[in-house]
């Protein structure tokens, strides 16, 4: 039998089916991966945004975690939006128990549109227990300064303090995601905890942008569950997201921000 990357995410649960664990499992699909998802909270959102939150209790969160590791060999594991300090304590739990590896954590902390999702209390729970547990962090601009203090990276030179000053806090390697930067082509930086690598793509003219964090962090996971290096993770699943964006401009899915095309090997564009 030939061997397929079995990966899983932690993750919320998006009911319109672009971002959270339902993103995750179409990126891993698309990948060539085995999907799995243990959801840590449900949410109300749509292409509009977010409109409530309900947070899954932590024994039931861990009881998910553990089901998946006691029975299924697990390559990756992505970790997303966590919504409590108490689901933080139980994930690390879990993870620790189980030697999971190729931990990439995406720290889910505010929706585009403003809303939190896990607040203040998460963050210092999340540097302390998931940070070492991690292979790769990978925050936007507006979660980097949350986790580590201090304004909000401008420019390339800020990205590379932020990535240390992370690292200083025990990211093991840091992907810096500077999509939110005004100008410029679409700019991440990876630190790997010796050196920096820059990774740059053409901005894609759309609107569709719901869940491209939650695709590029599930992308990367799935790629390091085949047995990618890190820089080479990240490179594959930066073309990805670029493509699945480029394919997904058309789509009309919803009177907001729709999400990108996962499938565009499949389906083609539009």
């Amino acid at each position: 039998m030939s061997r397929l990357a079995k990966i899983l995410s932690i993750a919320g649960s998006d009911p319109s089916g672009g971002a959270g664990v339902q993103g995750d499992l179409k990126t891993f699909s698309a990948l060539g991966c085995y999907g799995m998802a243990a959801i840590s909270a449900l949410t109300a959102q749509n292409t509009l945004g977010v409109q409530g939150v309900h947070i899954v209790p932590a024994d039931f969160v861990a009881k998910q975690i553990e089901a998946v590791f006691a029975d299924i060999a697990v390559d990756a594991v992505k970790i997303g939006m966590i919504g409590a300090a108490r689901n933080v304590e139980a994930i690390a739990t879990q993870l620790r128990r189980a030697g999971a590896k190729n931990v990439v954590l995406d720290p889910v902390l505010v929706a585009s549109s403003g809303h939190t999702l896990g607040g203040a209390k998460v963050r210092a729970p999340i540097r302390e227990k998931l940070f070492p547990l991690a292979r790769l962090v990978t925050p936007n601009l507006m979660e980097s300064a949350l986790l580590a203090g201090g304004r909000m990276p401008e420019n390339a030179s800020d990205m590379r303090a932020m990535a240390l000053k992370l690292h200083g806090l025990g990211a093991p390697a840091v992907l810096v995601k500077g999509g939110h930067l005004p100008d410029g082509e679409a700019f991440d930086l990876l630190y790997d905890g010796a050196d920096f690598t820059e990774f740059s793509s053409p901005r894609v003219a759309t609107r569709n942008t719901h869940g491209t964090g939650c695709m590029l962090s599930a992308a990367i996971a799935a790629r390091l569950g085949q047995g990618a290096d890190l820089k080479e993770a990240v490179g594959d699943a930066k073309k990805f997201l670029n493509a699945a964006l480029a394919a997904g401009a058309t789509m009309e899915i919803g009177a907001g921000h729709g999400p990108p095309q996962p499938f565009f090997a499949l389906w083609g564009r539009g």
